[in-house]
């Protein structure tokens, strides 16, 4: 596991690229600024205990003077092993940590060659489309995320072969979502915004999601799929052979 965790913080950390973002490489961390909208990103950083508050106190500064918030993503084996709490020290607020969780496709899931659910499973194919998207996660969200489909819409258009956003229905009514990102030539794939209205749920539409992303992934070559799993997510992704690789947390400063 110490090799993939490798292979993971390279490809889907350090060499992490997105359309809708400008990477920009330091010596001892990556940050990405945002282009479309008021948050820049810091998901790979290797400090030590001389450099991080140094290192902290200047990204604050780089990305306010920007006009952006900042999301650093502190995972479970990054240094120094208390760089969450020197984040909180310089003002960051604490989101639920999440677990990585990773599964190999040289050995599928049996879902992956399953029949297809009897549910109805649709990829999205125009950024038109995204209004069920937005229906969904309003519903979810209790409010309205145009900042979410401005982005997805940004990547269909600018980037349309690095993502797939699929859409479950029930009784022709936009019932679940999810989307797959596909990191160009890289042996990851991960999966994003699994969200099913409250009312639904249970009804197994999280499960034909991922079946719909995992096969995508399956028929395009892809060996590793990742996914930042909260709570709620974990023991269905465990159900079908998702591993765990390590956990992480966001830390969120904000202006």
């Amino acid at each position: 596991m110490a090799d993939l965790l490798a292979l993971y913080d390279h490809d889907e950390r350090f060499a992490a690229t997105a359309p809708d973002l400008r990477r920009e490489e330091l010596p001892d961390l990556v940050r990405h600024v945002d282009l479309i909208g008021h948050t820049g990103t810091i998901i790979y950083s290797q400090l030590s205990t001389e450099t991080a508050d140094a290192a902290i106190k200047d990204q604050i500064a780089y990305f306010g003077s920007l006009g952006q918030d900042l999301e650093w993503k502190a995972y479970a084996h990054d240094t120094p092993a208390d760089l969450i709490d020197r984040l909180i020290s310089h003002g960051f607020s604490i989101d639920e940590t999440e677990t990585i969780m990773v599964v190999d496709l040289r050995y599928p899931p049996p879902i992956v060659q399953l029949a297809t659910p009897s549910l109805v499973v649709k990829r999205l194919q125009r950024s038109d489309d995204l209004g069920d998207v937005a229906s969904i996660r309003r519903r979810v969200d209790g409010e309205d995320r145009l900042d979410l489909v401005n982005r997805l819409a940004h990547e269909m258009t600018h980037d349309p072969d690095c993502i797939s956003i699929y859409v479950a229905y029930v009784d022709e009514t936009p019932a679940a979502c999810g989307w797959i990102r596909f990191p160009g030539a890289r042996a990851f794939a991960s999966l994003w915004g699994g969200s099913t209205m409250p009312e639904l749920r249970r009804r197994g539409l999280y499960t034909a999601l991922l079946t719909a992303r995992l096969r995508e992934a399956n028929d395009r070559g892809v060996r590793y799929v990742t996914v930042d799993a909260r709570s709620t997510s974990r023991p269905i992704l465990e159900k079908h052979g998702f591993q765990v690789l390590t956990h992480a947390t966001a830390c969120i400063w904000t202006r």
